[in-house]
């Protein structure tokens, strides 16, 4: 179930694309621990979940849709025995979304070696590659760009007669964000674009008895492993029983880590670029409540991500938090649904107001973001339903113009309402007495991390990697599609 469980489960907000679990300790339950791992990551993905094991000689894989407790039982965990393991959950943004082949890890052969493949990110250039591939003899099941990685690293694995060369040489043709772990029957590899947009960390556990590489340090925690540091951007790190090795396997670019992770995606205990997720969003409540004063008698939070936030705002503000919205924890994702009509008749399952809270009262409702505001607008109307006598809607975002080719799914420009509406139509449109964003600059200023890099594209439209112009056409806006677009907003 999600983590978030706001408007992400509605169809109606920004969404990740995938986690990726590794672990290398020979003597352990690798199986179990990639299964704890990736428990720890299901908020990054709920389509479909996978492992494949490595014993020294061949690998074997268990992967299917649907959560990881839906996924794995007893009697699969126990048939993957060995010493290395990489797992993946996933929601996908680009390519075979809801079949098994798109379902990760992908296993392929390198002559008859086998290999295991889990990829976090989006490649800009997939498509390009995805020709020559074929035309060198690359057998191809997916649509997926994660496919396409692991079939380039295979060709130039046997082109160069070395894995580590292979992999490199796969890292100078990728463009985009991807953040890899890999698998041989004996070794772990782990890598990352060199702009380094998706996140990857290393842990150790107790004893010498491991590594652990995952995409946040809230699975690390789940095994036991202690943060030992992030993987770089550009960086290819190996694991196997010679021990630790890394090595820069391309130049790093331009620092530009997603700022969406601080935002929304990462779990709230998590730690990236040495900053608690939980204290970044908590700060960012306190800022959007010195930008954005309004008076009210109570501050709420949209379960679950938008509480930190709120409780930051009621903290800069003095008005005081209250638990008016109850998350009920035991529904499935909504946004499967097949209609949107049907998404949105899930929001009264997954969230409810308490009447006896807000009744007469004079809200402060924060979220983490907007997207299409179909959502927000539900949600104002069931909180006035409920006797709100007003509704102010703060978001510790700012406005999401731009669409995102690195592993989010935010459609196309003309479905987002801020690069279509100007503020005051949004807030008519949702429905609320006002509504004001985060700036970006107190966004930035709410997030203390190592290094000054974060990819804000989705706000600014600033791409880190430059978009091939056949993705531009069908994400950008076109002569009079906003004009049309204004008007499916009934403007």
């Amino acid at each position: 179930m999600c983590q978030h469980d706001c408007e992400a489960c509605f169809g109606d907000h920004i969404e990740e694309e995938c986690g990726v679990f590794g672990v290398f300790a020979p003597g352990e339950d690798v199986a179990r621990m990639a299964c704890f791992g990736l428990q720890a990551l299901q908020h990054r993905g709920q389509e479909s979940a996978g492992i494949a094991v490595g014993d020294g000689e061949t690998m074997l894989v268990h992967k299917d849709l649907g959560l990881v407790t839906q996924v794995f039982t007893e009697a699969s965990l126990s048939a993957l025995t060995g010493e290395v393991a990489v797992g993946h959950v996933r929601y996908s943004t680009s390519g075979g979304a809801g079949t098994w082949d798109s379902a990760q890890p992908h296993v392929f052969n390198i002559d008859d070696m086998l290999i295991a493949l889990a990829h976090n990110g989006t490649l800009v250039n997939a498509n390009a590659l995805r020709p020559e591939l074929v035309e060198v003899g690359e057998h191809l099941r997916s649509n997926t760009d994660s496919e396409v990685a692991a079939k380039t690293i295979g060709y130039m694995t046997r082109k160069t007669h070395s894995l580590r060369k292979g992999i490199r040489a796969m890292m100078t043709r990728l463009k985009g964000a991807y953040a890899m772990i890999l698998a041989t029957p004996d070794s772990l590899y782990a890598f990352r674009d060199p702009n380094g947009i998706r996140p990857l960390c290393v842990g150790k556990l107790p004893d010498d008895r491991g590594w652990v590489v995952a995409s946040e340090t809230c699975a690390l925690d789940s095994v036991g492993a202690e943060f030992v540091r992030d993987v770089e951007p550009g960086e290819i790190v190996r694991i196997n029983n010679e021990g630790f090795y890394a090595e820069q396997g391309v130049e790093p670019g331009r620092r530009a880590a997603c700022i969406f992770e601080y935002v929304y995606f990462a779990r709230t205990d998590s730690v990236m670029d040495r900053q608690v997720v939980y204290h970044a969003r908590r700060k960012m409540g306190r800022v959007l409540a010195q930008e954005s004063p309004v008076e009210a008698d109570l501050v709420l939070g949209v379960p679950d991500s938008g509480i930190p936030g709120a409780i930051g705002y009621a903290i800069e503000s003095g008005i005081p938090y209250s638990d008016g919205i109850v998350k009920n924890r035991y529904v499935g994702r909504t946004f499967i649904q097949p209609t949107q009509e049907m998404r949105q008749m899930g929001i009264r399952i997954k969230l409810n107001p308490l009447p006896s809270v807000i009744s007469g009262k004079r809200l402060i409702v924060i979220d983490d973001s907007i997207v299409r505001g179909n959502t927000s607008k539900k949600l104002v109307e069931m909180l006035r339903d409920a006797g709100a006598k007003e509704v102010h809607l703060r978001i510790v975002s700012p406005e999401v113009k731009w669409p995102c080719f690195y592993g989010i799914d935010t459609d196309t420009q003309d479905q987002l309402i801020s690069a279509n509406l100007t503020l005051e139509e949004q807030c008519q449109f949702i429905g609320c007495d006002s509504l004001a964003y985060i700036s970006l600059e107190g966004l930035h200023s709410a997030i203390k991390i190592d290094h000054p890099g974060l990819c804000d594209a989705c706000f600014t439209g600033d791409y880190v990697v430059p978009i091939p112009e056949p993705m531009q056409k069908r994400s950008f806006f076109q002569p009079g599609q906003q004009e049309k677009s204004r008007a499916a907003f009934g403007f």
